[in-house]
């Protein structure tokens, strides 16, 4: 009896010890959880929910144009008129903010609906001014003699600036909203190339400067037309944030409604054109979303 007696003691204690060293196990597992795997930086230009800004400058190339002018005493048109840009002198106007919409900019907000692919709202200020040395061709009529006594075998010559000044240099203002698809070419420690290509459209708020037939120069901001255009960039991305952008564009411009008058006069212009522009400049690109 007391044989069995001390089994029973020793088996109940080996029990006892087993379930204790059981729940002590269980414990310490419980206190010692796997250490959470820190999350890397994405790489720029690249993720949903990251955002770049931009801001550069521009050169830009037009089309020979047909110009439409209608008003009181006269429906004409001028065919195949030469344009140009107008780039500003560089120097300190370049990079102080006062100054900056003097020159031909460009700027840009982007933000990426979904992984590569960026919403993109922008404004390109562009200039466009009719070279004053040429003669055109004329058709239509005119009620002033003066005027009308300028054209001669079906054309007319501009020079004098007499029968007409025009201009958007305040500028040929392109508001536009586009879609731009990324690709990352090059990926190292503290450089990033790379390439994007979209397509935009949007609404043209010209301030054109206009002088027709000695009137009064017309020169405000007014919603004249529409634009699209089609796009492409190399993004050159330091340290995961600071941009250097260099973009071509070609593109198609159609304005309906330019304001050749003062006083809300009936009198208008339209013209279409296509349009190319190289640009350059700085940005910078970041998360809005925590990584780590």
């Amino acid at each position: 009896m007391k044989k069995l007696l001390v089994v029973g003691l020793m088996m109940s204690g080996f029990a006892f010890g087993q379930i204790k060293q059981d729940t002590l196990d269980k414990e310490y597992k419980l206190e010692v959880a796997p250490k959470k795997e820190k999350k890397q930086k994405p790489n720029p230009l690249s993720k949903k929910g990251q955002v770049f800004v931009f801001f550069g400058w521009n050169r830009g190339a037009f089309s020979n144009s047909d110009i439409h002018f209608t008003g009181n005493g006269y429906d004409f048109q001028l065919n195949n008129v030469q344009a140009r840009d107008k780039p500003t002198k560089f120097g300190i106007v370049y990079f102080d903010p006062s100054w900056f919409t003097v020159t031909q900019y460009n700027f840009r907000i982007g933000y990426f609906i979904k992984d590569n692919l960026a919403l993109v709202l922008g404004i390109d200020h562009m200039k466009y001014v009719m070279k004053q040395n040429q003669t055109v061709d004329f058709s239509g009529t005119i009620s002033d003699p003066k005027y009308a006594g300028m054209v001669q075998n079906g054309q007319v010559n501009l020079a004098d600036e007499q029968f007409l000044t025009f201009e958007h240099t305040d500028g040929l203002n392109y508001e536009n909203l586009g879609l731009e698809k990324y690709r990352n070419l090059v990926h190292k420690k503290n450089i990033d190339l790379v390439w994007s290509y979209g397509a935009g459209i949007g609404v043209m708020f010209p301030k054109s400067n206009i002088k027709l037939f000695g009137n009064e120069r017309s020169d405000r901001f007014h919603v004249a037309g529409m634009g699209t255009d089609l796009r492409t960039s190399l993004n050159m991305v330091f340290w995961k944030n600071w941009m250097i952008r260099a973009e071509a564009k070609a593109g198609y411009i159609n304005m309906w409604d330019i304001k050749t008058t003062l006083n809300n006069k009936p009198d208008k212009a339209r013209q279409d054109f296509v349009f190319g522009q190289v640009l350059a400049g700085i940005g910078y690109t970041f998360n809005t979303k925590k990584y780590n």
